[in-house]
């Protein structure tokens, strides 16, 4: 079939064309303002697509059209396919109906991490031979794409609460129908379509209720969210996670920063584990990914070695530059709770003298300025912060009795003047975003170059 995606540059949707791809169907696409990792991916894998959602005409010659979530009512493109009487149907509805249907299916959910666990279960999977499916919501370092068609009995993928389309509200998790569920955390977030955490917290009950009772899931002992969606009932096999303590699953940590711990079953020792990323929850994740493992057949060394040489996803703790000994990192963190981590996780490592923040606003809850409460004390934990005008909300007064340096720049090459100006050999600069941020790490390095030649 020829299928046409409206909204290809994203994530889901860019992973999903190429699942088509390796299917055999001929993929085209939509999109606007599209950026790196998934501008090249698209490149990479020889993917047409259009800019804008004005040309019409790649979809009108199509089978069927995959419409994205970002996709509304009034842009050309879906007038004319709606006016066309051409089939169309959501991307996880379809990748539900003709991908996962020939799979056993591992979902992580949660408002942190899903990435980054996601892409930690299907490199232990690939190593331990198990030759899985996946679909991440980023692209893997380790095997270079977001998305992969596999021939073991088992596929993961990122399970995301947001909803699956303009006329399909329903969140993306409840098409996947899983076997084994990892439920990460729970907070507040996509304030442009959950009214409140309560609203959210619904439909991962819904979620639960799709796992068949010979599945698993696995949760945190201590996230009072998550737990209050488990106390209205768990339909399967559930067993605790946590960092230390009483649970089914626990991770104990050997380093401050994370670079090694244990990994307990049942109060028994199955697994030590070093290796090269740091941060507290990033041993969360490991934990989650080792559990959901060890249920898809995987025995314990095959998951050390695995993670041991595991690398994080492409935007998450990324290094993209080492000038004069400044590391620029690229961070998706765009919620308070995952910046707080990050920025924790950084200078806990002990690796750099100090850490200084670049982040946008760029999530619509963030833009909103519905976490501006929590943003004080966020990023008082950094050495410096820098910040782009946001102009949904005013910033200025929002920050004006915060006692933490920080700066309010209305460009992005203001930005990477002034914190490349501050950074001192052995700094770390940590930008963050859900964004492409206007390629500011590239900015960033060519402005420390060029102060210290």
């Amino acid at each position: 079939m020829h299928l046409h995606i409206l909204g290809i540059g994203g994530t889901f949707m860019s992973a999903l064309a190429m699942l088509a791809r390796a299917k055999g169907h001929q993929v085209t696409g939509s999109d606007a303002n599209c950026y790196p990792p998934i501008s090249d991916l698209l490149a990479e894998q020889v993917v047409e697509w259009t800019e804008g959602y004005d040309d019409s005409r790649m979809a009108l010659q199509a089978d069927c059209v995959i419409v994205g979530n970002a996709v509304k009512r009034g842009m050309k493109v879906l007038e004319d396919v709606m006016n066309a009487g051409k089939p169309y149907t959501s991307g996880p509805q379809w990748l539900a109906e003709h991908v996962l249907s020939d799979y056993r299916v591992i979902a992580v959910a949660g408002t942190h991490g899903k990435t980054s666990t996601t892409s930690m279960l299907a490199h232990i999977l690939h190593h331990a031979g198990l030759n899985p499916g996946f679909l991440i919501g980023g692209v893997s370092s380790d095997l270079n794409v977001s998305s992969q068609l596999g021939s073991g009995d088992w596929f993961v993928i990122e399970a995301d609460e947001y909803d699956s389309a303009f006329f399909d509200k329903r969140p993306k998790f409840i098409h996947y129908r899983p076997e084994i569920a990892i439920l990460n955390n729970l907070e507040f977030d996509h304030a442009d379509i959950y009214q409140d955490l309560e609203a959210i917290q619904q439909q991962f009950h819904y979620l639960l209720k799709t796992i068949p009772s010979h599945g698993t899931v696995l949760s945190p002992r201590d996230d009072d969210a998550l737990n209050s969606v488990i106390k209205k009932g768990v339909y399967s096999n559930h067993q605790l996670l946590a960092l230390n303590g009483d649970a089914t699953w626990c991770a104990e940590l050997l380093s401050d920063a994370g670079e090694s711990f244990r990994i307990l079953h049942k109060g028994e020792a199955v697994a030590e584990v070093h290796w090269s990323l740091i941060g507290r929850f990033n041993v969360e994740n490991a934990l989650a990914a080792f559990a959901a493992s060890v249920h898809a057949g995987a025995k314990p060394e095959q998951i050390i070695k695995a993670l041991e040489s595991f690398k994080p996803v492409k935007r998450r703790l990324e290094v993209k530059g080492i000038r004069h000994d400044i590391t620029v990192y690229d961070d998706f963190a765009h919620h308070p709770t995952a910046i707080a981590k990050t920025i924790d996780a950084v200078k806990s490592s002990g690796r750099y003298k100090r850490v200084l923040v670049v982040a946008e606003f760029a999530s619509y809850t963030m833009k909103q300025g519905l976490h501006n409460m929590d943003l004080a004390q966020v990023f008082a934990r950094a050495d410096g912060a820098y910040f782009l005008k946001p102009d949904a909300f005013d910033i200025e007064a929002k920050a004006s009795d915060w006692h933490s340096p920080h700066n309010i720049l209305s460009d992005t090459q203001s930005i990477a003047e002034a914190v490349s100006k501050e950074a001192l050999p052995g700094d770390a600069i940590l930008v963050m975003s859900n964004r492409g941020f206007d390629n500011i790490h590239q900015k960033i390095l060519a402005q420390i170059e060029l102060r210290f030649t």
